[in-house]
This record gives C-alpha cells, structure tokens and sequence, in this order.
C-alpha cells in the first residue's frame, strides 16, 4: 500500500498559512459589530499593557483623595481636648469669637466657674488680663453685690451696705429659684448701695471701663441711681417685670456707685459690672467649699435670660478640691452626677463652648511623713476626662500643665512661694503661672482651628 502520510502535514501547514492569511485581514464588521480579530498565537503572546494601546489623555482623571487635618499638640504646651459632638460645645464657637472679635459688636465673655482654688481672682485676673492685652477689653467683669472678703479681691475696690445676702452655701434660709449664674442674690434696705472702682493695682486695663450694669429681678417698680467718678447720679425709674434684668450706664468709667432709692420686699439684686464694649469679659463665679454640682440648682429661666442679656462664648468648669479624698479612686458618682450640670448648661446655652479643668497637683504625706500627691487625684482626673468625653465638651488637664506628680510642692518652694503650706491652694503668683500655661493652650487651640478651617477650605 502506498504511503500517505506525508498529505496530513501539508494540510496542516496549508490551516495555519490560512490562519496567518486572516490575522491581517482588514477589521470586518457584521451587524454593527465587530468581529473577533483571528490571532493564532493568542495563547503564547504576551499581553499589552493599555498604556501602550489607549491615550492617557482620553481616560478620566483619578480622584484625589484629601487627607483629613491632623491636629498636633506643640511641645511645652498641656494641649485642649476637644471632646465635641453634633451640639456643638468643644472649642469652634469660642475660637471663632477671638478670631472675629474685632467685626464683633458686643464684647467676647468667658463664664469661669470654680471653688476656693480661683477666690479672689486668683488665676482668673491674670487670665484676663493676657486675653485682655491679646485681643482688647477692659473691666473687672461681673461682680456680686457683697463680698465675704471684699478687700482679698485685688482687681477691683468694691464697697457695699445696706444688703441682706443669700449664698448657696448658706445651711437655712436659700431660696434656690432666686439665685443669678453666681449662686447668690441679695435683698436691699433703704439707702443700699454697691461702689466698685477700677483699679490699676493688678493690671492697667482695670483702671477704667466704658459699661456698667445693676443686674436685679423685681415685679414692682424701681427706683436706682448711678453715679459714676463721683458726679451727680443719673436717675432711672424702671418697671417691674417678672423676668431678669439690667440696667446700663455707659461712659469712661472709673468708678460707679449704685444707690437704690426705692424698691418693693421682694426686688432681688444680683451684680453691679465693670465691662467694656468690645474685647474680652471674663466673669469669676467662685463659690467656696463647691463640688460644681450645685450649678444645676440655677432655674433655666434665669440663665436662658443671662444668654439672651449678657451672652458667653466660653463656659469654663473647674472644681475637684472639695470632691478628692484621700482612698477615693472611683469617682464614677461625681462624673453622674455632674452630668446633670453639663447638659442644664448646655440646654440654658446652646451656642456657648464649654471647658472642663480638672483639678491640680494636691499632696499629702505618706505613712512615713513624706509629701507625695494624693493618688485620689488621679482617679478624680480620669472620671473628669471621662465626663468631657461623655457629654461632647473641651477638657484641660491642668494636672499635666503644672507639671504632674510633685508639682505642687515645687511651687511651694519657689522662691518667692507660689503656693500655700496647706500644699492644695495656689497664690496669685501661682495663679498667674498656671494662667500662663491656659492661655498658651487656648491661643495653640485657636491657631489649630484656624489652620483647620483653612485646610478644609482649599
């Protein structure tokens, strides 16, 4: 038989002739559509990158994908942590008042709030004077008619007689629907009066002012005069109302007197003011022996009628002296409890920032006499950092700021002494250290919003 073969390899070449052929055949269309190009060595090629097949130019661009603004805290400075959520209380609203405190036609006020620890001013005099001197203003802020120490408070000479005084503290007698913002009211007898004159003892911008304010709450009609630098008094009569409020004299003020000529039983006087009309008003709500927790006992009445007539931009809180104890580690309670103060204060102030200090270096000797702080303050930090947290506000850990365990015995010993022996309260030498380290985080804080706002608004 003869041998075929040799036809099974020429058909195979003429097949694969073909299929060459038909790869460089033009591209061949059949109802609209292409058909698939014949490339016999598909398998074994390798792939071509679409680089090298489609233009650059013709695919959509990526996106770009902006980093968020990462906050940095400078080195020396015990930074703010904000704590803030859709209610709005960190630090924004308090930044954005300093950086438009110029276009501002009132000025920025600061409510600080606190027990023995900032008494007399101590901290918060020098606190506003740096703000005072950074961003303009002048006055003492809100005083309240009578003092206990009148004459411990060295940023303002305040004079008063003819007064009934009611505090929270008081243990009989305190009606708590009828305290102002500073837990106090007063009732007047005839020819009561409170005198405040500015002072350049403690900081030049005290000396004068260009607004004063009697705060008061009656139902019956009312009878004030104002004398201010000792001239003839300007006489107002006023209408009772069932709300709070105030009347204002204004001028170059160095010294005001409030005489009150005639007034119902039941008229309640709160406050006379050294303020100015732009720049900045810090107000000083000391209450002695205070855990903070008696803020909540303010009717919202009255403070909603404190935002509407002198409204805040910051709501500084800072307590913890009279909470701490030596063994106590869970303070889990006071966190609960001061709950209730944030979120009434929030209500009653809705657009203010709200800023929790914590409590400072306090020392106690060990069962071998020597000095070391308290290691309740520590848990008492903690849960003060956990009721920033809890309720959306700024928190501050003054604790750090001083500079941690120790602290307070370092500023005993300096010479000249910036504390006291009882190793818990500062002076007003410590007061205007401690003043230094705040306001150097709340100029920081604000430097670091604007940067923010800026990147966000590339």
């Amino acid at each position: 038989m003869k041998n075929k073969l040799h036809y099974t390899f020429f058909l195979a070449f003429l097949v694969t002739f073909g299929l060459i052929v038909l790869h460089y055949l033009p591209e061949i269309k059949f109802g609209g559509k292409s058909l698939r190009k014949v490339d016999l060595l598909s398998d074994i090629r390798s792939e071509v990158s679409d680089s090298d097949t489609i233009s650059v130019d013709t695919l959509p661009p990526l996106p770009v994908v902006k980093p968020a603004f990462v906050d940095s805290c400078k080195a020396g400075i015990e930074c703010i942590e904000d704590y803030s959520d859709s209610t709005s209380h960190g630090m924004s609203h308090f930044y954005q008042s300093l950086a438009s405190v110029k276009e501002l036609k009132r000025p920025v006020r600061i409510a600080y709030f606190g027990d023995s620890f900032i008494e007399g001013d101590i901290l918060t005099a020098d606190l506003r004077n740096m703000l005072q001197k950074e961003f303009g203003g002048s006055g003492v802020g809100y005083v309240p008619v009578t003092s206990k120490f009148p004459g411990f408070r060295p940023t303002v000479r305040h004079s008063f007689a003819g007064w009934t005084s009611h505090n929270v503290t008081d243990t009989i007698g305190f009606i708590r629907n009828r305290q102002d913002i500073s837990n106090n009211y007063f009732n007047a007898s005839q020819g009561a009066y409170i005198s405040l004159e500015g002072t350049g003892k403690y900081a030049s911008n005290l000396e004068s002012c260009t607004s004063s304010s009697l705060y008061y709450l009656t139902s019956d009609s009312l009878h004030v005069t104002a004398q201010l630098n000792g001239a003839a008094g300007q006489d107002f009569r006023l209408k009772g109302d069932s709300t709070l409020q105030c009347v204002t004299v204004k001028g170059n003020i160095k010294s005001v007197k409030w005489n009150i000529r005639n007034a119902s039983s039941d008229a309640i006087f709160y406050a006379a003011t050294m303020d100015s009309d732009h720049g900045i008003i810090l107000d000083n709500f000391s209450t002695r022996g205070s855990s903070g927790q008696q803020l909540s006992g303010i009717p919202g009445s009255i403070l909603r009628k404190y935002n509407r007539l002198r409204k805040y931009d910051l709501i500084v809180i800072q307590y913890g002296l009279n909470v701490v104890f030596e063994g106590g580690i869970d303070y889990t309670y006071y966190k609960d409890g001061m709950k209730s103060v944030i979120s009434h204060l929030k209500n009653c102030f809705p657009e203010t920032s709200i800023l929790i200090v914590s409590i400072g270096d306090r020392e106690t000797k060990d069962e071998n006499g020597n000095l070391r702080t308290m290691p309740a303050v520590k848990g008492l930090i903690r849960s003060q950092r956990m009721l920033a947290a809890e309720t959306g506000v700024a928190f501050w850990n003054m604790f750090n700021a001083m500079g941690g365990d120790g602290s307070m015995s370092e500023m005993v010993n300096a010479k000249p002494a910036m504390a006291n022996y009882d190793y818990t309260h500062i002076n007003f030498r410590g007061g205007k250290h401690i003043a230094s380290l705040l306001f150097d985080a709340l100029m920081y804080g604000k430097e670091q919003y604007e940067k923010r706002k800026a990147y966000e608004a590339e």
